[in-house]
C-alpha cells in the first residue's frame, strides 16, 4: 500500500487552485447546457426537422475531428491554463453573437451552425488542456475522488443550466445566450486565478511523430483503447438526449421548460452517483464495474424510449446519467494515471475525439435514425445496441474486463 493517503472530498475543497478549477469547469458546463437547450429548441422550432436537429451534433463534431492532433499538441506545448482561458473568451464572444441575433430576430439556422463551428473549435482546444490540468492540480493519490468531485460539481451546473435555459428561452430567445456570455466570462476569470505547482514543460516545434504520439500511445495500451472505444460506440448508439426536443414536444406534450427538466434529469442521477464515488472510491474490479454500468445505461435508454409519462422518462434519464458517471470516472482516471504528464494533452485530445464523436455523432446518428424510423424506434434501437456493444467488448478486451483497481 502506498504511504500516501488519498485526500477525501473535504480535503480537496481546501485546495484553492482545485476549487478555482472546479468553478471554471462548472461555468463552462453551465454555458454548454444552456446552449444545448436553446440551440436544440431553436433549430427544431425554426425547421421542425429531426434531420436538422441531428446536424447540430455533426457540425459541433467537425472541428474536433479536424483539429484533434493540433489541439493536443497545443495543450502539451503552451501553458494549459492560458489555452483554456483563451477558449472561454472565444466562446463568450460567440454566445454574444447568438444573443444579438436571437434578440433582434435575424438569427437563422445557417448562422447557428456557423456559431456551432466556432464553439466546436474552442472546445476542441479547451478540452485536452483542461483534462491535462487536473492531474497536476489534484493532490497526489486523489485523482479518482477529484474526478468524481469535478464531475459532480459540473453536473450540478447541468441540473440547473437546462431548466434555467428552457425558462429563459420561454421569456426571450436571446436571454439564454446572454446568460452563456456571463458564465463563460466568469469561467475565464476563474481559470486565470489557478496556481500551478510547477512550470509546465514547453515542447519544441511539432514534428509528425509528436502530433501522432497520442494515437500510438492509445493503440499500444489495450486497456485504454478498450475503455475509450467502449464509450465511443456505446454512447454513439445510445444518444437518447439528442432527441429530447422531439420527446418534449411531440411525445410527452411539454414545452421548453419541460425540455429543460428532461435535459437536467441525467445530471441529477450523475450528481447522486458522483457524491457516492467521491466518498467511496471504486477500489476493486473496476473493469467489470464499467461494463456493468454501460449495460445499465443501455437498459435505461430502452425504458426512456418506451415511456409516455413524464415521471418515468425523468427517472430513466436519471439512471442513465448515474450509470454513465461510473464509466466516466473510471475512464478518465485510468487514462490520466497511465499517461506521462508531457503527453497528457495529446492523449487527452484522442480521448476527447472519442468522447465528442460519441456525443456529437451520436446526436447526428439519432437524428438520421429518427428521420427514417421515428424517434421512439431510434432510441430503442440505440439502447439495444449499447448493451450489445458492452457484451462484445467484454470478449474483445479481456484485459480491461479483468482490470482490478486504479493505482
Amino acid at each position: 500500500m502506498s504511504s500516501l493517503i488519498a485526500a477525501d472530498a473535504t480535503g480537496l475543497f481546501k485546495q484553492r487552485s482545485f476549487v478555482l478549477f472546479l468553478l471554471s469547469r462548472s461555468f463552462s458546463r453551465f454555458s454548454s447546457q444552456i446552449g444545448g437547450v436553446a440551440i436544440g429548441w431553436q433549430v427544431y422550432d425554426l425547421t421542425g426537422s429531426a434531420f436538422d436537429l441531428g446536424m447540430v451534433g455533426l457540425v459541433g463534431f467537425l472541428p474536433t475531428a479536424v483539429l484533434m492532433f493540433v489541439a493536443g499538441h497545443a495543450a502539451d506545448r503552451y501553458p494549459r491554463k492560458r489555452v483554456v482561458q483563451l477558449c472561454q473568451l472565444g466562446e463568450a464572444l460567440t454566445a454574444l453573437y447568438l444573443a444579438a441575433g436571437a434578440g433582434a430576430g435575424w438569427l437563422t439556422v445557417p448562422g447557428i451552425f456557423i456559431a456551432m463551428l466556432v464553439l466546436g473549435t474552442a472546445t476542441a482546444f479547451e478540452s485536452p488542456a483542461t483534462a491535462a490540468l487536473l492531474p497536476v492540480i489534484a493532490p497526489q493519490g486523489s485523482l479518482q475522488r477529484a474526478t468524481a468531485v469535478m464531475s459532480g460539481v459540473g453536473q450540478l451546473a447541468s441540473i440547473t443550466g437546462p431548466a434555467m435555459g428552457g425558462l429563459a428561452f420561454a421569456v426571450s430567445p436571446g436571454l439564454p445566450y446572454g446568460m452563456m456570455v456571463l458564465f463563460w466570462l466568469a469561467g475565464a476569470l476563474s481559470t486565470g486565478g489557478i496556481h500551478l505547482p510547477h512550470l509546465e514543460r514547453l515542447r519544441d516545434a511539432a514534428s509528425p511523430a509528436d502530433l501522432f504520439a497520442g494515437v500510438r500511445f492509445v493503440r499500444d495500451n489495450p486497456a485504454i483503447l478498450g475503455t475509450i472505444s467502449l464509450d465511443l460506440f456505446a454512447v454513439l448508439l445510445g444518444g437518447a438526449t439528442a432527441l429530447l426536443p422531439i420527446y418534449a414536444r411531440d411525445i410527452l406534450q411539454t414545452g421548453p421548460l419541460g425540455l429543460g427538466i428532461l435535459r437536467a434529469a441525467p445530471a441529477i442521477g450523475a450528481l447522486l452517483m458522483t457524491a457516492a464515488l467521491a466518498r467511496h472510491a471504486i477500489n476493486r474490479r473496476v473493469g467489470l464495474r464499467m461494463f456493468q454500468a454501460v449495460i445499465v445505461f443501455g437498459l435505461a435508454t430502452m425504458v426512456f424510449a418506451l415511456s409516455h409519462v413524464m415521471w418515468l422518462s425523468v427517472l430513466a434519464l436519471a439512471v442513465l446519467g448515474a450509470a454513465d458517471t461510473v464509466s466516466v470516472v473510471i475512464r478518465f482516471s485510468l487514462v490520466q494515471l497511465a499517461t506521462p504528464d508531457e503527453m497528457r494533452g495529446r492523449v487527452g485530445a484522442v480521448n476527447f475525439l472519442f468522447i465528442n464523436a460519441s456525443n456529437q455523432l451520436g446526436q447526428f446518428e439519432s437524428g438520421i435514425t429518427a428521420a427514417l424510423f421515428g424517434a421512439m424506434p431510434a432510441v430503442l434501437i440505440g439502447g439495444v445496441g449499447t448493451i450489445a456493444i458492452a457484451l462484445l467488448w467484454m470478449k474483445l478486451f479481456p484485459t480491461l474486463r479483468q482490470f482490478e483497481q486504479l493505482e
